[in-house]
């Protein structure tokens, strides 16, 4: 490999680390918002703390039982309680809670219009 070679390496794995973070933490963001939007909160609680509706989802992200695939196909086909929410969220908008859901430090969304 050249030296130009490997300096254009180098930069590119530079240049992209942040603009790769800089999505995960909007997908983060995005998710949050849609975390209560969209009705989650409702079952769940603020911030996926759990209700007597539905468990907590707080430790999601270290449980092994819970890859971000499972926890994709929950969302879409719904479980015994659950349902299943395929019809109202496009795939962007299910992988954006899925980042909510798996992050280290789960942004907390804006307050929501109108209240």
């Amino acid at each position: 490999m050249t030296s130009r070679s490997l300096l254009f390496a180098l930069l590119s794995v530079a240049f992209a680390q942040p603009l790769f973070g800089a999505t995960i933490e909007a997908d983060e963001k995005a998710g949050a918002v849609l975390f209560r939007d969209k009705g989650c909160e409702h079952c769940h609680g603020v911030g996926g703390i759990g209700t007597k509706k539905a468990p907590p989802l707080t430790s999601i992200r270290t449980d092994k039982a819970w890859p971000p695939e499972k926890i994709t196909k929950q969302i879409l086909d719904g479980g015994p309680k659950m349902p299943p929410f395929a019809d109202s969220l496009s795939d962007p908008e299910v992988a954006q809670i899925v980042a909510y859901l798996r992050a280290r430090h789960r942004p907390v969304p804006p307050p929501a219009s109108g209240n």
